[in-house]
């Protein structure tokens, strides 16, 4: 998933995700050493995705960058070219 779709996301959603991802990275690295892996690039990718997640996560919490989210209700929607507002 890309960082722009990622801040699209509330921090409950980004939180949740990173549950799922690393559940599913324990259940990957539990297989690896039982069975051969389908996709053993997955791996990397769901360590590369928990960090991205993080990194948001922290920025939100220091305050450098504001989740898409919370900026929504202080922003005002851009108006279309031609269209004559009231």
């Amino acid at each position: 998933m890309k960082v722009f779709e990622l801040r699209e996301k509330t921090r409950e959603e980004l939180m949740d995700m990173l549950n799922g991802l690393h559940r599913e990275l324990f259940n990957l690295r539990l297989r690896r050493g039982t069975q051969e892996l389908p996709n053993p690039l997955r791996l990397r990718r769901l360590r590369r995705a928990i960090a991205r997640i993080k990194t948001i996560l922290r920025e939100d919490e220091q305050g450098v960058r504001k989740l898409l989210e919370q900026l929504r209700v202080t922003t005002k929607p851009k108006s279309r070219k031609g269209e004559k507002g009231a």
